[in-house]
């Protein structure tokens, strides 16, 4: 039976703590009611090994459902801390559970719902908690909620499509190395003791991959320790700004796959900065947060200066072309908004446009990924092929010999 740490006062006012087993939260608070302790600060109580098990992370989805279903409790009318106290009991996952009895603890001490959610910055971004401390003073938290679901899904959705996309020539790959594995290690070295054995020589192409084979057998710690090293040095030099720099401007510059990243974020941009500023958070600070949440270090960079230039009087449009990260029909369908006054709409029709341009140029990556890994494949099987019918065949020809 789980146990729940507690902290609270008798009803002569004298703090008490300890543990309590019970079924769940709800019940551990009603036991210890009935024991007469108010003031109640009830958490589960994990061992090592179940943390270790469950794990502090949250998954995106699980954010996904939780902002939509707190938005519906509130639309039915049910007061934040009652949907948050459901939402938390009926939890499955462990971490899920803790974190809203967390936020629940919070609500009940006076803080506000955004207040709680600045404790687990890692499950809520910035954008996320920004949004939500804005629908507060708006009395719009019910849409906001709901609005964030709908970006969570549809980024996790682009996410899931890139995957799946991706899956068959990783297979194929796999399943190519796989034999390829297989046929130099155990039976190629058969048929060099077979031809030692005749005393004869084996064909040219059965010598290269079996030298190429035996290379890898003897320098193989060489070769991963050269691996290492490089991958170490990534991470190394990855780890300061200069570095994060040019490797995001470096992806950007790669054909076909720069332009897909460039899409994907001004798609994350307009959606973004559209649900910030459709739950009335002031443009200058929307851009901030939306900024920081693209994580790529050279639209950080020239966001920036977009910025600075809107405190200066310049709008947003002209100040987000001269970035030349936004392609013209972007900067051209915002000049529309500003000029109109209908930001936010603009802001959404721009995002649904690049979301279906991503689609494509996601679809255009992959239908160019699958067939190069098909290609370069298929070589490889195809000169082990080579190989061991050239080892047959001087096999046949040794014996008439």
């Amino acid at each position: 039976m789980p146990k729940f740490a507690y902290v609270g006062t008798t009803t002569e006012g004298r703090p008490v703590k300890g543990v309590e087993r019970a079924g769940s939260r709800g019940d551990a608070e009603i036991a210890l009611y009935e024991r007469e302790l108010r003031d109640l600060r009830v958490t589960e109580k994990k061992s090592v090994l179940q943390y270790e098990i469950s794990g502090p992370r949250i998954k995106r989805d699980a954010v996904m459902h939780l902002s939509r279903q707190i938005g519906a409790f509130l639309r039915a009318g049910l007061p934040i801390l009652d949907a948050v106290h459901s939402i938390g009991s009926e939890a499955e996952n462990s971490s899920v559970r803790r974190m809203m009895n967390e936020i629940e603890d919070g609500l009940r001490s006076g803080e506000r719902f955004s207040d709680c959610l600045e404790r687990f910055p890692r499950v809520f971004p910035e954008f996320y908690r920004g949004m939500v401390r804005s629908a507060e003073l708006t009395g719009e938290l019910d849409t906001v909620l709901a609005r964030l679901s709908k970006y969570i899904e549809r980024d996790l959705e682009a996410r899931r499509k890139i995957k799946s996309a991706l899956m068959y020539p990783m297979v194929v790959a796999g399943l190519s190395v796989f034999v390829v594995g297989v046929l130099a290690v155990y039976v190629l070295p058969k048929f060099e003791q077979f031809f030692a054995d005749l005393d004869a020589e084996l064909p040219l192409p059965t010598r290269m991959l079996l030298g190429f084979t035996g290379f890898l057998g003897n320098w193989w710690w060489a070769l991963a320790g050269g691996l290492g090293t490089i991958v170490l040095l990534f991470v190394v030099i990855t780890r300061f700004e200069p570095g994060k720099y040019a490797r995001d401007a470096f992806l950007l510059k790669v054909p076909v796959l720069g332009e897909t990243i460039q899409y994907a974020l001004v798609e994350r941009f307009c959606r973004v900065l559209a649900s910030m500023v459709g739950a009335g958070v002031n443009l200058p600070e929307a851009l901030r947060v939306t900024t920081a949440a693209l994580r790529n270090r050279v639209f950080i960079r020239r966001l920036s200066l977009v910025g600075e230039a809107m405190l200066e009087g310049q709008g947003i449009a002209t100040p987000l072309a001269r970035t030349e990260l936004f392609p013209g029909t972007a900067t051209s369908m915002l000049r529309v908004g500003e000029e109109t006054g209908s930001m936010d709409d603009q802001l959404e029709l721009t995002a649904q446009y690049y979301e279906v341009e991503l689609d494509y140029k996601i679809n255009k990556l992959t239908s160019l990924f699958e067939p190069i890994v098909i290609i370069v494949m298929g070589v490889i099987v195809g000169f082990v092929a080579v190989a061991l019918i050239s080892a047959m065949y001087g096999i046949f020809t040794q014996v008439d010999i």
